[in-house]
């Protein structure tokens, strides 16, 4: 089923993207939060500047949302180099990459996004690329076939990805620095959008900074997104001031309440609690009883719901927690009495 969510971790459109690429930080100084990552990659980049060489190969992994794409540009703009990008989806063959590889100049940044998802034979042709800077081309094919080598200038890869573990061993052993990208602290969503707002030139006191950045689900997207949704809002309906009694309108209007849930995360923690018993259930079922993607419950729903503490993940499925029945009223004495006949 496909449907648009405000709190949807991944880009709703090309506009949206292109809108958040002027709010994003351009160097590692202005970058707020991931402090032991941002420290890590600050001392790579100046080792490999003093070095006057290319930085080793970098994996970010983590949920949507939270800065990947941001952090991969800011490396090439501390390096001084260029950045190409793609992703996983958009390289299908070797062809594919051999134009973007043979493309790059001395130290310059290839950027690939969802690199968990490059197809077998690509990824396949990559490797000498990474390790040897060089790369084995076929000519024609049957009888005419040849191979080609090509030498490369060195550069770096950056490889994003959601699912670090759909990636293959060989392809993350390849890269000398790998960082894990987490959800953001309240404290830290609100300087991200104090920053936000003020290159948006819109005014916000404390507590709208507060409610917007608890509602977002500690990931700079989905408040840089309710934060422009608030300020349409207060445009509209109370002259362009942002307080807090608006920045809750504003929101509350979208369908989400004060832990950052819509009515489908609600929707999920109900099927379990209702059909399943409070769990456990197998994502499958859950999936099946939602109409959705097993994906989709896996990549879009889970991940906050899982970090929040709403449900945990056990080997025999998916259970809700108490934390969960609180947040929907729900008293789990009186659900027992109902479910299990008052044992």
């Amino acid at each position: 089923m496909s449907r648009q969510r405000l709190i949807d971790s991944k880009p709703i459109s090309d506009k949206e993207e292109q809108s958040n690429f002027a709010l994003r930080p351009q160097v590692l100084d202005q970058y707020v939060g991931q402090r032991d990552v941002v420290e890590k990659l600050k001392i790579s980049i100046d080792a490999a500047k003093q070095r006057s060489e290319s930085l080793e190969h970098i994996l970010f992994d983590g949920p949507p949302g939270l800065g990947k794409t941001t952090l991969a540009h800011i490396v090439s703009i501390e390096m001084g180099s260029k950045l190409i990008a793609s992703s996983g989806p958009a390289l299908t063959r070797p062809g594919d990459l051999m134009g973007i590889l043979s493309s790059l100049k001395e130290g310059d940044v290839l950027f690939i996004d969802e690199i968990h998802r490059l197809g077998t034979p690509v990824e396949e042709f990559i490797y000498p690329a990474m390790e040897d800077y060089k790369v084995d081309f076929v000519v024609d094919k049957g009888a005419y076939a040849k191979t080609i080598n090509i030498p490369l200038k060195r550069f770096t890869l950056i490889g994003a990805t959601t699912r670090s573990g759909l990636l293959s061993s060989p392809l993350r052993n390849r890269f000398g620095i790998h960082h894990h990208i987490d959800f953001y602290e309240i404290e830290e969503i609100k300087t991200i959008i104090k920053r936000s707002a003020g290159l948006l030139e819109t005014d916000i006191d404390d507590g709208s900074l507060f409610e917007i950045a608890r509602r977002s689900r500690g990931t700079p997207r989905i408040a840089n997104r309710l934060l422009r949704r608030v300020r349409d809002y207060a445009q509209v309906k109370s002259d362009g001031i942002i307080d807090h009694s608006t920045a809750v309108k504003a929101i509350e209007l979208e369908g989400i309440d004060e832990e950052g849930m819509d009515t489908l995360d609600r929707k999920y923690l109900r099927v379990i609690i209702e059909n399943y018993q409070g769990g456990p259930v197998g994502v499958e079922a859950i999936a099946a009883t939602l109409n959705e993607e097993t994906n989709t419950i896996e990549d879009v729903i889970e991940p906050y719901l899982l970090n929040a503490g709403f449900v945990n993940r056990t080997k025999s499925g998916r259970k809700v927690s108490i934390k969960a029945l609180e947040h929907l009223n729900i008293d789990v004495h009186t659900l027992q009495a109902n479910l299990f006949g008052g044992k």
